[in-house]
C-alpha cells in the first residue's frame, strides 16, 4: 500500500508516539485523521492533521464517527490502534500492609484504555471496510511488555491479548482483503515512558539493551511505515526494541 493519499486514522495521535507517528506519516503524504480525548492536545496539533476529540470507550460514539468519516473520505485504508496507558503497579505492595493487593479498579482501567478501545475501534473500521468491499489495515500498538513484564502485571496482559487479537484479526480478515499487524516497541523516549519507569529503572533498561539506549519515537514510525507500505506482511508483531529481548 503507497502511503501516499492514503487515508490514516490514529487514535491517541495528539502527543507522545502517536503525535510522532501522525506528523511522520503526514510528512509521507498520508492524510491523517487523529482521535483523541485530550482536547488541549488536540488544539495544539497543526492544522493539516484533522482531529476529532471522543472518548473512544463509547462504542455507539466511536460507530457514528467512523460511519461519517467513511462518508467523507470513502473509505479509511489504515487504523493505527495506538490509545493507551502505560500502567505500572506490583501484583502484592509488601510496603503497604493495610492495602497490599493491586487495585482491581486499576487493572480493569488499563484494560479498558489499552485493550477495550482497540477492539471497539476495529470493530467499527473493519464493518465499514466490509461493508464497502475495500481494502485495508489495522495496526495494533502492543508492547515488549507483552512477554511479562515485572510490576505492570495490567499493562503485561492488556498487550499481551492484543498480540493474540492482531493475530486471530490477521487470520479471519485476510479474505477480505484486511491485514492486521502489530508492533511492539521497547522502551521508548517518550514523555509517557519517563512518567511511568523511575530514572533507575530507565539506566537498568539502557544497560541491557545492546544498542544502549533507549529507542526514538520516530524509529517506531519507520516500524509503521514498513508495515503499511508491504502488502504481504500479515499476522506480524513487529519488535522495535534495540535487541532488548534478545
Amino acid at each position: 500500500m503507497k502511503i501516499k493519499d492514503s487515508v490514516i486514522l490514529i487514535t491517541g495521535g495528539a502527543k507522545n508516539l502517536g503525535l510522532e507517528m501522525a506528523l511522520y506519516l503526514h510528512k509521507q503524504g498520508a492524510i491523517v485523521l487523529v482521535v483523541d480525548y485530550d482536547a488541549k492536545a488536540v488544539a495544539q496539533l497543526p492544522p493539516e492533521i484533522k482531529a476529532y476529540v471522543l472518548d473512544i470507550t463509547d462504542s455507539n460514539k466511536v460507530q457514528l464517527l467512523i460511519k461519517n468519516l467513511f462518508e467523507e473520505h470513502g473509505s479509511i485504508q489504515v487504523l493505527i490502534n495506538n490509545a493507551g496507558l502505560i500502567h505500572s503497579e506490583p501484583m502484592i505492595n509488601i510496603m503497604n500492609v493495610d492495602n497490599m493487593a493491586h487495585s482491581y479498579q486499576s487493572f480493569r482501567h488499563c484494560l479498558t484504555a489499552n485493550l477495550d478501545t482497540a477492539f471497539i475501534m476495529s470493530s467499527a473500521v473493519v464493518a465499514q471496510m466490509v461493508m464497502k468491499r475495500t481494502k485495508g489495515l489495522i495496526i495494533n500498538m502492543s508492547s515488549i511488555s507483552a512477554e511479562g513484564n515485572e510490576g505492570q502485571v495490567a499493562y503485561s496482559a492488556a498487550k499481551a491479548a492484543i498480540n493474540a487479537m492482531t493475530l486471530s484479526l490477521a487470520k479471519e480478515l485476510g479474505r477480505f482483503g484486511i491485514r492486521c499487524n502489530a508492533v511492539a516497541p521497547g522502551f521508548i523516549e517518550t514523555e509517557s515512558t519517563y512518567k511511568a519507569l523511575n530514572p533507575s529503572i530507565i539506566k537498568h533498561i539502557q544497560d541491557n539493551t545492546p544498542l544502549r539506549r533507549l529507542g526514538q519515537a520516530v524509529e517506531v514510525a519507520q516500524a509503521v511505515t514498513s508495515l503499511i507500505e508491504n502488502d504481504f506482511m500479515n499476522g506480524v508483531i513487529l519488535p522495535v526494541n534495540g535487541g532488548l529481548t534478545l
